[in-house]
């Protein structure tokens, strides 16, 4: 569809670029990509007594708090890290827990009309709390164990409190009673 042209890089920051392709009869597809491609690793995390464990942090692109699974970019600290360490590290940072059992869900688009992010889809199971979780540096993350019957109403009631739903929670409508 462009051609075979490449993209041009209009802009870029410490984590973001945004580019701009040819598109169709010489008009133009705007969209973000992290710096270098970097993905992202996202946990599904379940814990024995059927509770999911949930994320709240502060986004600023959406101005307010929003719930999520937890996730983390792979490779962020260390160079060359593979999507499941990212998601190991990433789930005992952000909620303290550590898993026995991973299963990879595949690597998936989050918004493919805007964003050039992929990231990596993990269930973890067996787990057992080693520490408080929370994030690192400023990142004041909330760890919410919700179980699973209860996850309708626990977001509706975030909804309701002004907290914004990541797209991913839907993730968890197979499970759900």
């Amino acid at each position: 569809m462009n051609g075979g042209k490449a993209a041009e890089r209009l802009w870029q920051g410490r984590f973001l670029e945004v580019h701009a392709a040819p598109w169709g009869e010489g008009g133009r597809w705007e969209y973000v990509t992290r710096v270098n491609r970097i993905a992202a690793a996202v946990i599904l995390a379940v814990t024995d007594a059927r509770e999911v464990v949930l994320v709240e942090q502060h986004r600023p692109p959406l101005g307010r708090p929003a719930i999520e699974l937890p996730a983390g970019l792979v490779g962020d600290e260390t160079a060359g890290e593979d999507p499941l360490s990212s998601a190991r590290r990433e789930l005992l940072e952000e909620t303290g827990f550590m898993a026995r059992r991973w299963e990879d869900f595949g690597t998936f688009a989050s918004s493919p009309g805007m964003l050039g992010e992929i990231f990596h889809f993990f269930r973890a199971t067996g787990l057992e709390r080693v520490g408080p979780g929370g994030g690192a540096g400023d990142e004041r993350i909330t760890v919410h164990l919700v179980p699973l019957a209860e996850v309708p109403a626990f977001v509706a009631a975030a909804r309701a409190r002004g907290c914004a739903i990541d797209t991913r929670l839907l993730a968890l409508l197979p499970l759900l009673p």
